[in-house]
């Protein structure tokens, strides 16, 4: 006798709706034995209901370090295994691909370039107002915040370092005012290769990898801050030794220093932007006409000269190696050769935009440019890294020396960090190239924690160069600062890497990389935190006063404190802490917990993508793709399926579940 066709169904739903394996409905042939395999037996259930398989792929999945380096394999065929025509062919697209990658690397290289351009034009004047305000730079903290801002405004140390000596020189800051100033340039200077890393959070252990990758740079940078700002400020360490050197070497002008990256990159960023960059100098300097100027180049100069005469004030003397006279007026002149100027010719020479709106163009541009070069590189470098190619590419970069010299692979590491950021003669593209290659796991954390604090040592030899060819009245100046700057990355990295226990930069990267690969939205937040918020805050307490600053910070920087003590004895000893402050349990999930910050900004983005992107619904022809998502979804839920044909028992899994009742069962029976 066939079942009831009710009970059967009921029978089946049940089984659905519960998801939890149980055994199938009894046929007539076991109905007899109903206690006949009543325990359901584990290998014979198929994978997806077999509770030990879920158990023992948790397990897999648990011990899987995130952190480990990604094995590259080979998708092709093996060398041994080509026949000629492959193998040249083989070759052909290695030589391809390799070509490409340099084109990529320069048009990369070229999109930073136009991206500093366009932070100077849309915040360069900005930059200069803060400068200008003299008397707060006298205090240490707003000193160190106004370097960051400024270096964040400009996308450049060497620029706002720059600005930094001409005040100097012209006696407006001194050298010991302005040591906390080039502090803070240095940590500015780091936000470009953070801003990189964002480009890569399409894959989620990339991302990690490159995020603390980037924010190495940034740890090391704030707290060898943390620690060595009060230092110098209590003692003056940085001043006194610099003016030591100093004053002990007859320092002579030479020559400017190479300049070997801007000699391929110009060619073609000069043709984009040209910028007059005295006009912030000036700005800073307090010249008020400098207001009305454009940082757009009009005219450039020329590769002719002309011989002009130009006359000595009363102080002046004659320079060496130059014919001298005096006029009827009983003045000094002299000649020199100036260049001839004439009118620009990049892009925006003769356009009558101003310059806020020529950045913004230039800063979308860039951005476009510079996320496309990198999500290529980044696939060029998969695909070309493969196989034994990245096996000995890994073996070369993470490998250390032998016991007992070990210890000395870091340092080489630092030295090879040094010289080529001597060679592109930028910080922020040697770690910004370096940050891709982290992603991928080509350089690891460890390798690249020197190699970074080694790119610090080049940008800082590179100023020194450059502060050699200044003028006779900024040469000392100049030297000075270069070697302060010089001397605070050497002290940073004698506090933070020579013991591996001090190697704390390495684990807070490694830490945030892990927030920010579960919350990605947490990147952006750190990086207008660390870089626009707590720096403008500051700067906003420093002018209102120095009680109002030391009135605000202090209580902020003992909760701060309290905080990491406690953290430190929750996960070290538990057990001397009362039983309230074991975990934070005692406070709002949404203080110690990213997750319900990650519910609520989960539910903006739906909300965004849902209706504030269909505000123009009702115009049929510029509806985006997640209106038309939105009315496939409405679509599908307003038309019902229509019923199978074929099945006299179907009953729509869409409906409500209702139990016979009584009367229905007695009346099912008696047809039967």
């Amino acid at each position: 006798m066939a079942p009831l066709p009710e009970t059967e169904n009921h029978l089946y739903k049940t089984q659905e709706l519960s998801d939890v394996p149980k055994q199938l409905p009894l046929s007539t042939s076991n109905a007899a034995n109903p206690t006949e395999n009543n325990t359901p037996d584990t290998e014979s259930l198929p994978p997806a209901y077999s509770t030990l398989s879920l158990c023992n792929n948790t397990t897999e999945e648990d011990e899987v370090d995130p952190w480990d380096m990604p094995e590259l394999k080979s998708t092709g065929p093996k060398w041994s295994e080509m026949n000629t025509k492959q193998r040249i062919l083989s070759v052909l697209k290695g030589i391809a691909k390799l070509i490409m990658l340099l084109g990529l690397l320069y048009f990369f290289v070229c999109s930073l370039d136009i991206l500093s351009s366009a932070f100077q034009l849309v915040g360069g004047k900005a930059a200069g107002d803060i400068f200008k305000n003299h008397s707060v730079l006298t205090n240490p903290v707003a000193g160190l915040v106004i370097g960051v801002l400024v270096t964040v405004l400009v996308q450049s140390s060497s620029t706002s370092t720059s600005i930094v000596v001409s005040m100097v020189s012209s006696g407006i800051l001194t050298v010991r005012t302005a040591i906390p100033i080039i502090m803070g340039a240095n940590i500015g200077t780091s936000v470009t290769n953070t801003i990189v890393a964002l480009m890569q959070s399409g894959d989620r252990n990339e991302f990690r990898r490159a995020f603390a990758g980037a924010t190495v740079h940034d740890f090391f940078n704030w707290l060898s801050v943390l620690v060595l700002l009060p230092i110098e400020a209590a003692s003056g360490y940085l001043f006194h030794l610099t003016n030591v050197i100093v004053e002990s070497f007859n320092i002579q002008t030479g020559e400017d220093a190479p300049d070997m990256l801007k000699v391929i990159t110009e060619p073609l960023t000069k043709l984009i932007i040209q910028l007059d960059k005295n006009v912030i100098q000036d700005i800073a300097n307090g010249l008020e006409t400098a207001r009305n100027q454009s940082l757009i180049k009009k005219m450039c100069s020329t590769a002719d000269k002309d011989l002009v005469n130009i006359t000595l004030s009363g102080n002046e003397t004659c320079p060496p190696s130059s014919l001298c006279w005096t006029n009827e007026y009983n003045q000094t002149v002299t000649q020199t050769y100036i260049s001839i100027k004439a009118p620009c010719n990049h892009i925006f020479a003769t356009t009558g935009l101003p310059d806020l709106a020529v950045g913004l163009i230039l800063l979308a541009l860039s951005l476009f440019v510079l996320c496309v070069c990198l999500i290529l590189i980044v696939k060029l470098l998969n695909s070309m890294l493969q196989g034994q190619v990245s096996v000995i590419i890994k073996k070369v970069i993470n490998t250390d020396f032998p016991f007992p010299f070990s210890w000395l692979t870091g340092y080489l590491a630092m030295l090879v960090g040094a010289g080529m950021t001597f060679i592109v003669q930028s910080s922020s593209v040697f770690t910004s190239a370096m940050t891709p290659l982290i992603g991928i796991g080509v350089i690891s954390i460890e390798r690249a924690y020197p190699l970074t604090l080694g790119s610090n040592i080049g940008t800082t030899a590179t100023a020194l160069l450059a502060a050699l060819a200044s003028p006779g009245e900024r040469l000392k100046y100049s030297v000075q600062i270069a070697l302060c700057h010089l001397f605070f990355n050497i002290s940073g990295i004698l506090v933070w890497y020579p013991i591996p226990f001090m190697r704390i930069p390495i684990r807070l990267a490694k830490g945030l990389g892990n927030k920010t690969a579960k919350y990605r939205w947490f990147a952006i937040v750190y990086l207008i935190f660390a870089f626009f918020i707590i720096p403008l805050t500051v700067f906003g307490l420093s002018v209102a006063g120095w009680q109002a600053l030391v009135g605000v910070a202090v209580p902020v920087v003992f909760v701060i404190i309290v905080v990491i003590i406690i953290s430190v004895l929750q996960s070290k000893c538990p057990r001397i802490l009362p039983d309230f402050l074991k975990s934070w349990d005692f406070l709002p999930k949404w203080m110690h917990s990213l997750k319900p910050w990650d519910a609520g900004i989960s539910w903006v983005s739906l909300f965004c993508g849902r209706y504030v992107c269909c505000c123009c619904k009702k115009c049929k022809c510029c509806k985006c793709k997640c209106c038309r998502n939105l009315d496939d979804e409405e679509t599908s839920v307003d038309s019902k399926p229509e019923p199978l044909e074929g099945h006299d028992n179907f009953v729509d899994i869409t409906d409500e579940i209702k139990m016979p009742t009584q009367d229905e069962k007695s009346q099912n029976l008696t047809a039967l």
